[in-house]
């Protein structure tokens, strides 16, 4: 049989034209700036477990991608399509990459964003775009990530008028090194502004923390096999004290950081699928090269059938992430459908990274092809912003009715 130009997985969908000419520009200029400046570096940044927040912050502040689906305050006010191409283009460099991005735009920003005062947009908000100040997200805690009802951080009111903040904080993507955190915490009933419940009960509110405040520290988590280019922190609040206007006015209950959170997820729809993408395009140009039995591994009908099962399963999770991107765009995206986007995109990305692994063979172990790297990230990928099986009790509600997380 004669043969013909192959043809890239996705190309196979013919996914571009169901995207606009501007977000297939912007698509392509971060995956530009992944291929110059990410891809021959990232290998040396996952192995030493560092990476140069700082500079690629300001970098990708110039190439305006960092809250880029935000209106105003230096943000470019994107479609969350391109938003959602964008981090497909960045993890496919690496999830670390990604979730730096993730954790200033969608939760540092879009918490102030959405829920902040006119003087914390002003004061934040620019800076951040630009990549100059780094923010973090702290709600997850050492006994609390599926059940952030129960964290225990406090803050409480003193009689000046000052918030006393106390507890702590883990997994937390670009902690040691941000300028600004987003931290939510229980406050106490009568904390006076007239928060609470109605029936005497603490409620969850955000406030905005500066890092140098007395009281904040962030130390580095280390020993990671997986995100290792990647800045993950613990956060401890000592008494840190702020100012009654440290709060975010717009954030009142679980209802706050929930919103947040789904901003997250929805850039992982698409951002799980660059690395799932990056692997197969590796694996299908490694199996054109490598010869078994003096012909080319994709010769064999075998492999053949492996990648064309790949390959479906990475072009059904591309459909879904633009219909979820279509329909965040015309502001009728539910929570439980960012669920079905997250569980099943994650999930389908960690078995291609592992199946093309197995194709090369001994080669796919090492730092010289992206396969492992991106099958270590993507566990993490799988665990945060929701589990598999809280997406699964999430979309398990929506369909009976009935919620069966206690």
């Amino acid at each position: 049989m004669s043969s013909k130009t192959p043809q890239s997985p996705l190309g196979l969908f013919g996914t571009d034209a169901l995207v606009g000419e501007e977000e297939l520009a912007i698509r392509d200029t971060v995956a530009r700036f992944v291929e110059q400046r990410v891809r021959p570096e990232v290998a040396g940044w996952y192995e030493a477990a560092a990476l140069p927040v700082r500079d690629l912050a300001r970098e990708l502040g110039s190439l305006g991608v960092l809250g880029m689906h935000l209106d105003g305050y230096g943000c470019a006010g994107t479609s969350a399509t391109a938003y959602g191409l964008a981090c497909m283009e960045l993890e496919a460099g690496d999830s670390g990459l990604r979730s730096l991005v993730s954790v200033q735009g969608s939760l540092a920003m879009y918490a102030i964003y959405r829920h902040g005062s006119e003087e914390q947009k002003q004061a934040w908000l620019p800076a951040m775009a630009a990549g100059e100040a780094i923010g973090c997200f702290g709600l997850t805690e050492p006994d609390f990530g599926s059940n952030p009802a129960g964290m225990r951080t406090r803050a409480r009111r003193d009689p000046g008028g000052d918030w006393v903040l106390s507890g702590s904080k883990m997994w937390i993507t670009n902690g040691s090194v941000a300028d600004v955190a987003v931290v939510w915490a229980q406050t106490d009933p009568d904390d006076g502004d007239g928060t609470g419940d109605g029936r005497g009960g603490p409620v969850v509110r955000g406030f905005v923390v500066p890092t140098d405040t007395p009281g904040f520290s962030a130390p580095e988590i280390t020993r990671k096999m997986s995100l290792r280019a990647s800045v993950t922190s613990e956060l401890v609040l000592d008494g840190v004290r702020l100012p009654a206007d440290a709060v975010l006015p717009g954030a009142r209950g679980l209802s706050g950081p929930l919103s947040c959170l789904n901003e997250a997820r929805y850039g992982i729809v698409f951002g799980a699928l660059g690395a799932a993408r990056d692997c197969l395009e590796t694996t299908i140009a490694y199996a054109g090269e490598r010869e078994i039995f003096d012909k080319p591994l994709a010769a064999y009908q075998l492999t053949q059938a492996k990648l064309a099962d790949l390959t479906l399963e990475l072009g059904k999770g591309m459909l879904l992430a633009l219909h979820l991107g279509a329909l965040k765009d015309a502001g009728r995206l539910r929570p439980e459908q960012v669920s079905l986007g997250k569980l099943n995109n994650v999930r389908e990305a960690i078995a291609i990274a592992r199946e093309c692994r197995t194709i090369l063979g001994a080669a796919g172990i090492t730092l010289e092809y992206p396969l492992m790297r991106h099958a270590n990230n993507l566990e993490s990928v799988l665990t945060y912003e929701g589990t598999s099986e809280v997406h699964q009790l999430v979309i398990g509600q929506a369909l009976t009715g009935h919620g069966a997380f206690r």
